[in-house]
């Protein structure tokens, strides 16, 4: 039984995993990470399988098929996202066309929320809905074994009497009993390939847990409200085989949706990584609600960086999307953080319902005032299973479902949502605003070049960022031209 796992051929650098899809101003890269989980559980149950990243390997469809063809599996799982949906579906119908008795799963969030819709305008045979690991694993073996599809839970597929569902998927208890995606990573994977702008280079990116607490209501990560943590001497032996096994890397990114949710998990895994001697630095995605005593502890274990949602100030906005955090909780981490030495790449939506131009102009101000180390303003993303998809479906403030629209032609996120007092095109050139304002005062360039005199290790990853993204700095996300086009799209 042979398996491809792809990551499949679209615009350069655009990366799938991330929560909003897109090819960033930095140059990030994201590791196809749910990818190589479900390779390593198919490694684990003796199924041959290959897991290729066409967007790392620069790889074009022909480019794709000439593989498939020489590898010849029976079975071809094809990650998706909704800005690269269209694509994706291309892409399976094409390898449909050159081997038509091979079945082809679609998977990620997209699909998930949407089986019916993709299933009807593609050839694929079937999707994975939710957590896949284990149903590619039950796919695989059930078309090994020449079994129907409708005995494994968590799949859509294509049949005689139409469109069929199966059960859903039970989410995975005990994370520990899945390999180390870092393992994966080496075995498949060129880790110099992928870059994470505000992480040390060369990087991995680990999960520690699946899931969030939490319930955001703009948030298209899977698995929101359940979470799911892998044991803290499990974390730590990844770090002790990364820190052996892969000696070019500078740096973990631990990308759980927020790693120091658990505060007793959080300072049980700083201090096994103290005792059992781990050096590698590390960042992690995090909330504002983390307190000084974990940041001082994460700090004493080598943490460098926390990636945060700031989102805004306005707490009519913030209690609007489920935020459960306050202005002055805001302050106070980034008090915290100062204090406790870590860097905070601090993240901001514009467009949020509620928002308006003043609204907006308070959140870049606020996050000058905050000063983290970089900064993101993203303007609002909605994607299909979200509740903020729905509201603006509902509310007739979508300009388009075409979901190639997600994306400029650059690659870079766009604004679907247009409401009579804040259009979408005002509200990208707001985010455009929002970052000169940020990046070009005095004082943050003053703030950079002390920072990289002080810190030569930050030297690097600078320059790099500062390379691809001045580019969109001064340009912007999208040129007149084409914001006129799909404003009267």
């Amino acid at each position: 039984m042979k398996v491809l796992i792809l990551n499949p051929p679209f615009l350069p650098k655009f990366s799938r995993e991330s929560r909003s899809p897109a090819t960033t101003k930095g140059g990030t890269l994201y590791y196809p990470y749910y990818l190589a989980y479900t390779t390593g559980v198919l490694e684990k149950n003796n199924i041959d399988v290959k897991l290729v990243d066409a967007v790392a390997n620069d790889w074009n469809r022909e480019d794709v098929v000439d593989f498939t063809k020489q590898f010849s599996p029976q079975l071809i799982v094809i990650d998706t996202s909704t800005p690269s949906i269209i694509s994706d579906m291309q892409v399976a119908d094409i390898l449909k066309d050159a081997l038509p008795d091979v079945h082809v799963t679609l998977v990620g969030t997209h699909p998930s929320a949407l089986p019916e819709d993709v299933l009807k305008h593609c050839k694929a045979d079937s999707v994975c809905r939710g957590e896949y690991d284990y149903t590619v694993l039950d796919l695989a073996r059930a078309i090994e074994n020449k079994k129907p599809p409708y005995a494994v839970d968590g799949i859509s597929y294509k049949s005689d009497r139409g469109i069929r569902h199966t059960n859903p998927r039970a989410l995975i208890q005990n994370l520990d009993e899945l390999p180390f995606v870092s393992k994966i990573y080496k075995k498949h994977l060129n880790i110099k390939d992928y870059f994470y702008a505000s992480v040390t280079h060369p990087q991995v990116t680990i999960l520690t847990a699946r899931g969030c607490p939490f319930n955001c209501s703009f948030c298209n990560t899977p698995f929101k409200a359940s979470y799911r943590p892998r044991s803290p001497e499990n974390v730590v032996e990844e770090f002790e085989y990364i820190q052996e096994e892969l000696p070019e890397v500078k740096e973990v990114m631990i990308e759980d949706d927020t790693f120091p949710v658990n505060k007793e998990r959080t300072i049980k895994i700083c201090d096994l990584m103290i005792e059992r001697g781990i050096k590698l630095k590390w960042s992690c995605n995090g909330r504002v609600d983390t307190d000084f005593e974990t940041l001082k502890k994460m700090k004493e274990a080598n943490c460098r960086l926390l990636c945060v949602g700031f989102e805004t100030p306005a707490q009519e906005i913030l209690d609007s999307i489920h935020k459960r955090t306050t202005k002055e909780i805001q302050m106070e981490f980034m008090k915290n953080a100062r204090k406790a030495g870590l860097l905070v790449h601090g993240c901001f939506i514009l467009g949020l319902p509620g928002d308006t131009k003043e609204t907006i102009k308070n959140t870049v101000q606020f996050a000058k005032e905050l000063s983290p180390d970089t900064a993101q303003f993203y303007p609002m993303m909605i994607y299909p299973g979200t509740e903020a998809y729905n509201w603006a479906k509902k509310s007739n403030f979508l300009v388009t479902e075409d979901f190639s629209k997600w994306l400029t032609s650059e690659g870079l996120h766009n604004s679907v949502v247009s409401r009579p007092d804040l259009t979408n095109v005002e509200l990208l050139k707001l985010a455009d605003d929002a970052r000169k304002s940020f990046y070009l005062r005095p004082s943050y360039i003053t703030y950079k070049i002390k920072q990289m005199m002080t810190n030569p290790s930050e030297i690097r990853r600078t320059l790099k960022s500062l390379k691809i993204f001045s580019r969109y700095l001064f340009k912007g996300s999208v040129q007149e031209d084409e914001i006129e086009e799909f404003h009267s799209a």
